[in-house]
Protein backbone atom coordinates (compact mmCIF):
# COMPACT_ATOMS: atom_id res chain seq x y z
CA UNK A 1 0.00 0.00 0.00
CA UNK A 2 0.88 3.31 -0.81
CA UNK A 3 0.19 6.05 1.00
CA UNK A 4 0.75 10.43 0.57
CA UNK A 5 1.11 12.36 3.66
CA UNK A 6 0.51 15.86 3.82
CA UNK A 7 2.22 17.28 6.95
CA UNK A 8 2.95 20.26 8.49
CA UNK A 9 7.25 20.83 9.22
CA UNK A 10 7.31 23.65 11.66
CA UNK A 11 9.67 25.11 15.20
CA UNK A 12 11.93 22.65 16.21
CA UNK A 13 12.79 20.86 12.98
CA UNK A 14 13.15 23.95 11.01
CA UNK A 15 17.03 23.25 10.73
CA UNK A 16 16.64 19.48 10.02
CA UNK A 17 17.95 18.72 6.75
CA UNK A 18 16.07 16.28 4.33
CA UNK A 19 18.26 13.55 4.91
CA UNK A 20 17.46 13.57 8.61
CA UNK A 21 13.50 14.33 7.89
CA UNK A 22 13.82 10.98 6.15
CA UNK A 23 15.28 9.18 8.71
CA UNK A 24 12.29 10.94 11.23
CA UNK A 25 9.93 9.15 9.28
CA UNK A 26 11.43 5.74 9.06
CA UNK A 27 12.16 5.83 12.65
CA UNK A 28 8.11 7.16 13.35
CA UNK A 29 6.57 4.64 11.24
CA UNK A 30 8.00 1.66 12.79
CA UNK A 31 7.20 3.26 16.53
CA UNK A 32 3.58 3.50 14.75
CA UNK A 33 4.01 -0.14 14.38
CA UNK A 34 3.22 -0.16 11.13
CA UNK A 35 5.57 -2.42 8.56
CA UNK A 36 7.65 -0.55 6.63
CA UNK A 37 8.13 -1.67 2.80
CA UNK A 38 11.83 -2.09 1.87
CA UNK A 39 13.16 -1.77 -2.15
CA UNK A 40 15.34 -5.05 -3.30
CA UNK A 41 18.76 -5.80 -3.62
CA UNK A 42 22.00 -5.99 -1.83
CA UNK A 43 21.15 -3.19 0.13
CA UNK A 44 17.35 -2.52 0.72
CA UNK A 45 16.57 0.96 1.35
CA UNK A 46 13.01 2.20 2.51
CA UNK A 47 10.36 3.46 0.28
CA UNK A 48 9.85 6.60 1.29
CA UNK A 49 9.51 9.49 -1.01
CA UNK A 50 9.31 13.42 0.10
CA UNK A 51 8.07 15.60 -2.78
CA UNK A 52 10.72 18.40 -2.70
CA UNK A 53 13.45 19.31 -0.50
CA UNK A 54 12.84 22.05 2.08
CA UNK A 55 15.27 24.14 2.46
CA UNK A 56 16.64 24.72 5.78
CA UNK A 57 14.71 27.26 8.28
CA UNK A 58 11.61 27.15 5.97
CA UNK A 59 8.29 26.38 7.70
CA UNK A 60 6.22 23.80 5.50
CA UNK A 61 3.03 24.42 5.64
CA UNK A 62 1.54 21.56 3.43
CA UNK A 63 4.71 19.51 2.46
CA UNK A 64 4.27 15.96 0.54
CA UNK A 65 5.32 12.42 1.27
CA UNK A 66 4.88 9.17 0.09
CA UNK A 67 5.70 5.70 2.18
CA UNK A 68 4.90 2.02 0.94
CA UNK A 69 3.83 -0.16 3.69
CA UNK A 70 2.60 -3.82 4.15
CA UNK A 71 -0.40 -2.70 6.26
CA UNK A 72 -4.12 -2.58 5.46
CA UNK A 73 -5.26 -0.02 7.99
CA UNK A 74 -7.37 3.33 7.04
CA UNK A 75 -5.78 6.12 6.21
CA UNK A 76 -7.83 7.85 9.44
CA UNK A 77 -6.25 4.91 11.71
CA UNK A 78 -2.69 5.35 9.92
CA UNK A 79 -2.85 9.26 10.39
CA UNK A 80 -3.32 8.74 14.17
CA UNK A 81 -1.01 6.34 14.61
CA UNK A 82 1.53 8.79 12.95
CA UNK A 83 0.30 11.61 14.68
CA UNK A 84 1.41 9.94 17.94
CA UNK A 85 4.90 8.88 16.77
CA UNK A 86 6.31 11.61 15.06
CA UNK A 87 8.84 14.53 16.80
CA UNK A 88 7.35 17.63 18.22
CA UNK A 89 7.42 19.81 14.71
CA UNK A 90 5.87 17.74 12.49
CA UNK A 91 2.12 17.65 12.04
CA UNK A 92 -0.07 15.29 9.76
CA UNK A 93 -3.02 16.97 8.12
CA UNK A 94 -3.68 14.51 5.62
CA UNK A 95 -3.67 10.54 4.71
CA UNK A 96 -4.69 9.29 1.59
CA UNK A 97 -3.60 5.70 -0.52
CA UNK A 98 -2.64 6.12 -4.29
CA UNK A 99 -2.01 4.22 -6.95
CA UNK A 100 0.89 2.18 -5.71
CA UNK A 101 2.83 1.84 -9.33
CA UNK A 102 2.31 5.57 -10.26
CA UNK A 103 4.71 7.76 -11.03
CA UNK A 104 7.56 9.16 -7.83
CA UNK A 105 6.03 11.77 -5.92
CA UNK A 106 8.86 14.26 -6.80
CA UNK A 107 8.51 13.63 -10.39
CA UNK A 108 5.19 15.04 -10.07
CA UNK A 109 5.93 18.28 -9.06
CA UNK A 110 6.16 21.38 -10.86
CA UNK A 111 6.43 24.66 -8.24
CA UNK A 112 6.05 25.67 -5.00
CA UNK A 113 4.00 28.68 -3.73
CA UNK A 114 5.49 30.61 -0.65
CA UNK A 115 4.63 33.30 1.85
CA UNK A 116 7.35 35.58 3.09
CA UNK A 117 6.30 37.48 6.13
CA UNK A 118 8.21 40.82 6.72
CA UNK A 119 9.07 40.97 10.64
CA UNK A 120 11.32 43.82 11.06
CA UNK A 121 10.09 46.54 7.75
CA UNK A 122 9.61 50.08 7.87
CA UNK A 123 8.45 50.27 4.71
CA UNK A 124 5.22 50.86 3.47
CA UNK A 125 2.95 48.41 1.84
CA UNK A 126 2.71 50.96 -1.38
CA UNK A 127 6.89 50.98 -1.52
CA UNK A 128 7.06 47.21 -1.27
CA UNK A 129 4.49 46.89 -3.95
CA UNK A 130 6.15 49.76 -6.09
CA UNK A 131 9.57 47.69 -5.81
CA UNK A 132 8.12 44.27 -6.68
CA UNK A 133 5.79 45.67 -9.80
CA UNK A 134 9.45 46.94 -11.16
CA UNK A 135 11.22 43.80 -10.92
CA UNK A 136 8.14 42.31 -12.45
CA UNK A 137 8.35 44.65 -15.40
CA UNK A 138 12.35 44.11 -15.83
CA UNK A 139 13.03 41.49 -18.86
CA UNK A 140 15.74 40.34 -16.79
CA UNK A 141 17.41 40.20 -13.09
CA UNK A 142 20.92 38.68 -12.82
CA UNK A 143 22.08 37.03 -9.89
CA UNK A 144 24.64 34.66 -9.10
CA UNK A 145 24.36 31.88 -6.86
CA UNK A 146 27.14 29.38 -5.73
CA UNK A 147 29.62 31.61 -8.21
CA UNK A 148 27.12 30.93 -11.11
CA UNK A 149 25.42 33.53 -12.63
CA UNK A 150 21.93 33.09 -13.52
CA UNK A 151 18.33 34.85 -14.40
CA UNK A 152 15.83 35.20 -11.57
CA UNK A 153 13.34 37.08 -13.58
CA UNK A 154 11.98 33.52 -15.60
CA UNK A 155 11.96 32.09 -12.34
CA UNK A 156 9.22 34.35 -10.35
CA UNK A 157 6.30 33.30 -11.98
CA UNK A 158 4.14 35.10 -9.60
CA UNK A 159 4.51 37.65 -7.24
CA UNK A 160 1.64 39.70 -5.12
CA UNK A 161 2.27 41.79 -1.82
CA UNK A 162 -0.73 41.78 1.00
CA UNK A 163 -0.93 42.13 4.44
CA UNK A 164 -1.81 39.64 7.15
CA UNK A 165 -4.24 40.04 9.68
CA UNK A 166 -1.19 41.43 12.51
CA UNK A 167 -0.43 43.87 10.01
CA UNK A 168 2.29 42.68 8.61
CA UNK A 169 3.31 43.13 5.29
CA UNK A 170 3.02 39.70 3.46
CA UNK A 171 4.90 39.04 0.01
CA UNK A 172 3.43 35.90 -1.65
CA UNK A 173 5.61 34.05 -4.99
CA UNK A 174 4.96 31.19 -7.22
CA UNK A 175 8.62 29.56 -8.20
CA UNK A 176 9.40 26.56 -10.23
CA UNK A 177 10.14 23.12 -7.77
CA UNK A 178 11.13 20.51 -10.49
CA UNK A 179 14.03 18.64 -11.82
CA UNK A 180 15.29 21.59 -14.83
CA UNK A 181 14.11 24.73 -12.21
CA UNK A 182 14.23 26.03 -8.78
CA UNK A 183 13.36 29.27 -7.69
CA UNK A 184 15.14 30.21 -4.41
CA UNK A 185 12.58 33.14 -2.41
CA UNK A 186 15.27 34.46 -0.27
CA UNK A 187 17.20 35.48 -3.58
CA UNK A 188 14.08 37.93 -4.81
CA UNK A 189 14.06 39.10 -1.10
CA UNK A 190 17.84 39.93 -1.55
CA UNK A 191 17.05 41.34 -4.83
CA UNK A 192 14.43 43.65 -3.29
CA UNK A 193 17.14 44.65 -0.38
CA UNK A 194 15.57 43.13 2.17
CA UNK A 195 17.96 41.48 5.25
CA UNK A 196 17.38 38.06 5.75
CA UNK A 197 16.73 38.45 9.32
CA UNK A 198 13.97 40.88 8.42
CA UNK A 199 11.81 37.74 6.67
CA UNK A 200 10.30 34.42 7.83
CA UNK A 201 9.80 32.12 5.03
CA UNK A 202 6.84 29.28 4.59
CA UNK A 203 6.09 27.24 1.63
CA UNK A 204 2.04 27.12 1.89
CA UNK A 205 2.00 24.10 -1.08
CA UNK A 206 3.60 22.35 -3.88
CA UNK A 207 2.35 22.50 -7.01
CA UNK A 208 1.57 19.34 -9.27
CA UNK A 209 2.20 19.35 -13.42
CA UNK A 210 -1.12 19.65 -14.94
CA UNK A 211 -1.41 16.27 -15.62
CA UNK A 212 -0.72 14.97 -12.65
CA UNK A 213 -2.73 17.42 -11.02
Amino acid sequence: MRIRITYRKTGALLYTSTLDVQTIWERSVRRAGLILQYSQGFHPQPRIQIANPLPLGFVGAQELIDIWLDDERKPEEIKDLLNKSVPEGIYITEVNTIEENGPSLPKQIDASTYSVELLNSDDSIEKIQASTEIMLLKDSLPRVRNRKSYDLRPLIQEMSVQTNPDGKIVIFLKMPSNSSQTGRPEEVMAELGIPLENFRITRTSLVFLEKYA
